[in-house]
């Protein structure tokens, strides 16, 4: 395996060393894990997304990035910056020594917010911002760094959308923190960026702050405390858990229970190893200066196959219907997102302090070699029903995923001429109870996979085997191989209207 990474002639030297990185940590056996447990991951129904043998960081590190900008950082020798290129060299330097589960930062702040202060002279602060994000994009090489902006307007902000739609980079993908104090002018601006380079998606903010308090989004569009993070995100395959059931009370009352035991206890020892033997917190500089405090972490359950789980056991108990089809479907798939939340409810973590103990639960966006598996709890691909009727069953399901649920939705390009109806449909969703949404135009080379962005034509030089600069390309050609991503609907003239 090492061998075929330092032979491999497409990985880049970054790539290689990554990946050598990872072959190291997984040649070790430090974890108690039961046989229970080690069944249900060699059957991919419990799985760590790639973490590792043995957890020496935290998957996800949501940084205090206000208290670095205030009183900077004594362990990198930086003052509080005075202007702008003071202000963007200090976060770039910042960024480079921020952990997690892809080695580089997945949380890289509310830009707007850090960097309005410095906005004086508009032109000169453009040319800052467009230096700024080059540099993230080509030196943060991995599609699952996240930038916010909003809820509040900012002059920053719309330089920022702006250097987007001219830049054109996968990197960093970026959410707008939608909210009442979210003028319509900065989210047409939002809209009209997304339809362009995909991003920034919305997140419902004060859905967020309700269940996370301060909150980032993270990575995919995980919410999750700032100045703390997630220790590790283990998920649970409803779409293969499934495929052991007789029945539908033999689901319900013995698989899902067991199998939700058996993750919980493999999230358990992951968060002990990290917290008790591997000496993050004690020797990170993040928690000597403020910047993160272990008590502000938690734990993450995600699942994904919600949809055929729902399916398979209709067709079990010979029932008429599909999830995302008939209400009967969808009151499975809640009744099932239920029983999770009251199955994880039984558990605490001692290590869990801010949200009392208990592991959120996640909508996990899939990985590459899902096949047949839908990610969280969306309608599978090339099923989708007409929009609105799209949009309300989704935000059926938002409500129980506090670290993060989304739904993807592409639209024709003369989408671009109908911005108000786009924030309309926005707005409709929120009211709904949709916690995050993610738009796009079909004709942009920047797409959205699942919770992450890649350049079509990035994953036509990989299927050439040309080299490219980031290894979520990768990952992006498995899900478009794999998932028929470029199959979503696209929602035409006749969604807008409507």
């Amino acid at each position: 395996m090492c061998l075929d990474i330092v032979n491999d002639k497409v990985l880049t030297y970054e790539q290689k060393v990554l990946g050598l990185g990872r072959c190291a940590e997984n040649s070790l056996d430090v974890l108690n894990i039961s046989e229970e447990v080690k069944k249900y991951r060699e059957e991919n129904i419990i799985c760590d997304l790639y973490e590792g043998n043995a957890p020496y960081r935290p998957r996800y590190i949501v940084v205090n990035f206000e208290k670095f900008m205030k009183e900077g950082s004594e362990f990198l020798r930086l003052n509080p910056p005075k202007d702008i290129w003071e202000a963007v060299n200090n976060l770039l330097i910042f960024y480079k020594h921020i952990p997690s589960i892809t080695s580089f930062p997945v949380y890289i702040g509310n830009i707007d917010y850090l960097l309005d202060p410095f906005v004086k002279d508009e032109e000169e602060a453009y040319r800052a911002i467009k230096i700024f994000l080059n540099h993230i994009d080509r030196t943060i090489t991995d599609s699952f760094c996240h930038a916010n902006i909003g809820p509040k307007d900012t002059k920053a902000a719309r330089l920022i959308l702006k250097a987007e739609r001219e830049l054109e980079n996968s990197v960093p993908n970026i959410t707008l923190k939608y909210g009442k104090d979210t003028p319509d002018e900065l989210a047409i601006e939002s809209i009209k960026t997304a339809l362009v380079v995909a991003k920034p998606s919305f997140a419902n903010d004060e859905m967020f702050k309700n269940d996370l308090g301060e909150y980032g989004i993270a990575s995919c569009y995980n919410g999750l405390k700032i100045g703390g993070g997630a220790y590790t995100l283990v998920r649970l395959n409803l779409g293969r858990l499934v495929n052991k059931a007789e029945s539908m009370d033999q689901f319900f009352n013995y698989l899902l229970p067991d199998a939700v035991e058996n993750m919980v206890s493999y999230i358990d020892e992951r968060i002990r190893f990290l917290v008790e033997e591997s000496n993050f917190f004690e020797s990170s500089f993040l928690v000597r200066e403020g910047f993160i405090d272990k008590d502000l972490f938690t734990g993450m359950f995600g699942m994904v196959g919600l949809a055929q789980c729902v399916n398979k056991l209709f067709e079990i108990e010979k029932i008429e219907g599909r999830f995302g089809h008939c209400k009967e479907a969808d009151d499975l798939g809640i009744k099932i997102v239920e029983a999770m939340e009251k199955l994880l409810d039984k558990y605490n973590n001692t290590y869990c302090k801010c949200t009392g103990g208990k592991h959120l639960l996640h909508a996990q966006v899939g990985i590459d070699s899902d096949v047949g598996i839908s990610p969280g709890c969306r309608i599978p691909i090339g099923e989708e029903p007409d929009l609105y009727k799209h949009l309300i069953q989704s935000s059926k399901f938002h409500k129980y995923f506090p670290s993060g649920i989304g739904d993807i939705f592409p639209f024709e390009p003369t989408a671009k001429n109908n911005l108000k109806s786009v924030l309309d449909i926005i707005k409709g969703s929120f009211k709904s109870d949709m916690r995050y949404m993610s738009i796009y135009s079909s004709d942009s080379d920047l797409i959205r996979i699942t919770g992450y962005l890649v350049k079509k034509s990035e994953i036509e030089k990989l299927s050439k085997g040309h080299q490219v600069l980031k290894d979520t390309v990768v990952l992006g050609k498995g899900a478009v191989d794999n998932h028929g991503i470029l199959n979503r609907r696209v929602r035409n003239n006749e969604s807008l209207s409507k």
